[in-house]
């Protein structure tokens, strides 16, 4: 029996994503063996850096990519929101997983939601996104960067003397510790990366045996949606280093994609929404990220670019 082989990052998280491929796999294509491959990433031996100190994209799927072209691995499973919009050459995203709740969490052992912490509490988070779009609500809050996997962040909660900590909850789910989460913030709070709670199974262009064998999977609300999503943060000219935020919902016959552009200290922020038929998800990420800069999001980004650059 021929072994299919599934490149994934080596982290707790990153393999039960990839395990749920594995095991979808498993179910709608008999007559094949899969196997997990482990491939070390930048993001994954760099933890005490944070991710504007790298001076690049893809710091936690360019090793999984190069392994993939040179066929070390038949596949690549990736966290959507971690994958540059850009592509890359010679590959392509064969499917995208039913997401997952794509929206923040707030973490607290002392407050039951984050209105209720007190001035000038310390919350845990490096993500300008994040913080743009909280310090807009809580200006007062005093922000604490913090890296490393997801039970890593979750024990410097309390190793870091913080009031609370901000995170994922597709993440949590994933690895079932729901029981941690004491806040879900609601998207007019803080709306989540593009592509958050998606995961995308990645191919090479060529390879249409691979491509066919991964398509089985595929969600197509979930695929429009984050095309929506990567098209907006494409347009605007977004990443992890600029307080962007967006999230698209197939809903019946339409897709309804919203979006927000922060600055850093987050006085300014501009929010908007776009709606299309499902199956123009790029087209309607491209309009809506139109609208956003036309109502003077370049100038915020512009200004929130040079302050992260420092």
């Amino acid at each position: 029996m021929r072994t299919i082989f599934i490149g994934s990052r080596g982290s707790q998280l990153a393999l039960a994503q990839a395990r749920l491929v594995l095991s979808a796999l498993e179910a709608a294509v008999p007559g094949f063996a899969f196997s997990l491959k482990i491939i070390r990433t930048q993001g994954d031996e760099k933890q005490n850096l944070g991710l504007g100190e790298f001076g690049s994209t893809g710091v936690f799927t360019k090793e999984l990519e190069n392994a993939l072209l040179a066929g070390k691995i038949d596949l690549a499973v990736h966290s959507m929101k971690d994958l540059p919009t850009s592509g890359s050459d010679g590959l392509s995203i064969a499917a995208m997983l039913e997401r997952e709740d794509p929206r923040d969490v707030f973490v607290s052992s002392g407050a039951e939601e984050l209105k209720s912490l007190p001035k000038g509490a310390r919350l845990g988070t490096g993500s300008l996104r994040r913080i743009a779009q909280l310090r807009h609500l809580r200006p007062d809050l005093v922000f604490d960067p913090v890296r490393g996997n997801l039970n890593t962040r979750l024990r410097k909660l309390s190793e870091n003397n913080l009031a609370g900590i901000i995170l994922a909850m597709a993440g949590i789910r994933r690895l079932g510790w729901e029981d941690e989460v004491t806040q879900v913030l609601a998207s007019d709070m803080c709306l989540p990366a593009a592509g958050q709670g998606a995961l995308g199974v990645q191919v090479r262009s060529d390879d249409k045996e691979m491509a066919e064998l991964a398509k089985v999977l595929d969600h197509f609300p979930t695929h429009t949606a984050v095309l929506a999503e990567r098209a907006f943060l494409s347009r605007v000219e977004g990443g992890c280093h600029v307080p962007v935020g967006t999230l698209a919902e197939v809903q019946g016959t339409a897709i309804i994609l919203k979006g927000v552009i922060a600055s850093l200290d987050g006085s300014r922020l501009l929010r908007g929404e776009e709606r299309g038929f499902p199956h123009s998800g790029s087209e309607v990420g491209l309009k809506l990220g139109e609208k956003l800069l036309a109502q003077g999001g370049g100038a915020i980004l512009e200004q929130a670019r040079c302050e992260a650059d420092g």
